[in-house]
């Protein structure tokens, strides 16, 4: 398990999977959603492609909703060759409960994202 650590306001938080998913279709889905009064730090998202052909891939970050396209992207049709895992290290925020990290893959069930990060309550000392 994660070792709490101390940031500078006094809080305290622990690093963990927010969330995983492997798209059973080519549609964009949601991984990762903050709780009410949650502030989340994304620090990396890992994404491995479990098949013997490349394919592409898409994460999106839409801070106050679930609008997937290329407003929200992060990431647009990256390539993953075959049989690769990659670590991505976005640095995003997350504060707002209806806000979505979602990914989308080109092909089902071949990629698998992983994300993780931090989760700090608000108002907590």
């Amino acid at each position: 398990m994660p070792r709490p650590v101390q940031i500078q306001t006094g809080e305290q938080y622990q690093g963990l999977q927010l969330g995983q998913l492997t798209p059973a279709d080519s549609n964009a889905a949601s991984i990762y959603s903050p709780a009410a009064g949650i502030v989340t730090e994304i620090t990396s998202i890992v994404v491995t492609n479990t098949d013997g052909s490349a394919h592409t891939y898409r994460i999106f970050h839409d801070e106050d909703g679930s609008t997937y396209s290329t407003a929200t992207a992060l990431y647009y049709d990256v390539g993953i060759a075959a049989n690769t895992t990659v670590v991505l290290e976005p640095l995003a925020f997350m504060a707002n409960e209806a806000g979505n990290l979602a990914v989308r893959s080109n092909s089902a069930n071949n990629l698998t994202f992983t994300a993780y990060g931090k989760e700090t309550q608000t108002g907590a000392r």
